[in-house]
């Protein structure tokens, strides 16, 4: 095992969901590779290349706010990042979600990261469903 690929790895992903936490898109995306998959099986959701996963950002992040990773478990090979967290936000945006604009929810959310050359290839987001807390 080559353990600065799987530091490199984890530092990528670490850095990805700050960037998303703070709203900050192109920062997020900018750890892709050009060819990034992004899916959200239980939303039927496949994207290919960096500026579809950068235009459903800009739209999926303009519904909520406040966005916190509760990390549970977070572990990496050389190929793979496998991170399950619970996630909170609050809704700013109708339509967004089955709840109204100013409900405070949490979310299991597990994702499976492939990596390539330091970067996240393929994302796979496993959503759990959201409860208003």
């Amino acid at each position: 095992m080559d353990q600065k690929v799987i530091e490199a790895n984890l530092a990528a992903v670490e850095a990805h969901f700050g960037s998303e936490a703070g709203g900050r898109i192109d920062e997020a995306v900018a750890l892709y590779t050009d060819d990034i998959v992004w899916e959200a099986p239980s939303r039927n959701i496949v994207l290919r290349g960096k500026q579809a996963v950068a235009d459903n950002y800009r739209e999926m992040f303009s519904g909520f706010k406040d966005v916190e990773f509760h990390t549970l478990d977070r572990f990496a090979t050389e190929e793979r990042v496998v991170d399950d967290s619970i996630i909170s936000l609050e809704i700013t945006k109708e339509g967004f979600m089955p709840f109204p604009v100013g409900t405070k929810i949490e979310m299991r959310l597990t994702h499976i990261f492939e990596m390539r050359d330091g970067k996240i290839s393929k994302e796979i987001g496993i959503e759990g469903p959201p409860k208003a807390v």
